[in-house]
């Protein structure tokens, strides 16, 4: 695997359920204060679990902005949507946070 960033797959959002009861979609993003290495190992991570990363090389549909920030906060997510969307599955040794707003943009689509 390449030491940048990844190539497509499908962003997935979630639902989170709140102790009320209440279901709210979820989405999980990198933390605005996560270090650049922690953003590539997530994505290295991601990456090595989930093996499609093609929406996040140069043509895929959330490779711009072409950042750490923002390639880690796609994969996380992806990997966060595979795996039952629960909370543990968006830690990424607290680089990672539980979003209620759909992060989608452009192209990007997290839902």
């Amino acid at each position: 695997m390449p030491t940048t960033h990844l190539d497509n797959f499908t962003c997935a959002g979630g639902n989170l359920k709140f102790a009320n009861g209440m279901n709210e979609a979820s989405w999980c993003v990198a933390k605005p204060s996560a270090s650049e290495r922690a953003l590539n190992l997530n994505i290295e991570y991601a990456y090595n679990m989930l093996g499609d990363c093609k929406m996040i090389q140069s043509g895929g549909s959330c490779f711009y902005p072409n950042t750490p920030m923002n390639h880690a906060s796609a994969v996380m997510n992806h990997y966060y949507a595979n795996n039952g969307r629960n909370l543990w599955n968006c830690n990424f040794s607290n680089s990672a946070l539980i979003a209620v707003t759909d992060p989608s943009y452009g192209s990007c689509n997290y839902a």
